[in-house]
């Protein structure tokens, strides 16, 4: 069972959601938030799996609660789900410690895909989003090219089931290694890539040609 927190100020909104994920036999919503502040209060509570997240709330906006939720280590996985899709947000939100983006308007099937893939420690963009993600970090990726070093073979490896929204256990099993090398790898790209976490390392890699997403 994944349990779910939704996290948005408009009533209706988490009242349809939560209409729409109860369908799914393996989701569970165990609370709801209209504002910032108390998002992040009870989800250090309850600590679900998944926080789904608009970034507009009142008493603090998303990306704040994202980065508090995510330094204070509860392990809940972050779907941002909102409306917002300047190039700033999705960097920002990103950059905080988001897992997916999600722009509202997407099929309830896509939904429930990213919520199954986030939870299962893989990352997920919506093509739409993915492309304005690169187009934003793009000069700065430029100038990080030649001042990380180059990823070996097996790095490369683990890059590309990463870029495929695979969890670690996923990568281990599919390379016929242990879950802790890959995560040994997986800290080695981070650092060689300049990123901070599995969506921004994909991007990265994807603006500098290493991968195609």
């Amino acid at each position: 069972m994944i349990t779910i927190f939704l996290a948005d100020d408009h009533p209706v909104v988490r009242e349809g959601l939560r209409a729409i994920l109860e369908t799914q036999p393996d989701f569970a919503v165990i609370g709801e938030s209209g504002s910032g502040a108390d998002t992040v209060a009870r989800v250090k509570a309850l600590r679900p799996d998944v926080l789904l997240l608009d970034l507009e709330m009142p008493h603090m906006d998303g990306v704040e609660a994202l980065r508090q939720i995510h330094q204070s280590a509860v392990g809940t996985r972050v779907l941002v789900f909102t409306a917002y899709d300047s190039d700033e947000r999705i960097l920002a939100a990103v950059q905080a410690g988001a897992q997916g983006y999600l722009l509202k308007g997407a099929p309830r099937e896509q939904v429930f895909d990213a919520i199954r893939v986030v939870r299962g420690g893989g990352s997920l963009l919506q093509p739409a989003v993915a492309s304005k993600l690169l187009k934003q970090m793009q000069s700065g990726a430029e100038d990080q090219a030649g001042r990380f070093g180059e990823l070996t073979p097996r790095e490369m490896e683990v890059l590309r089931l990463l870029a495929q929204g695979l969890a670690n256990k996923q990568i281990a099993a599919r390379l016929g290694i242990s879950e802790r090398t890959v995560k040994f790898h997986v800290s080695a790209i981070f650092g060689k890539l300049g990123a901070t976490n599995r969506t921004e390392a994909v991007t990265i890699a994807a603006q500098r040609g290493l991968i195609n997403l």
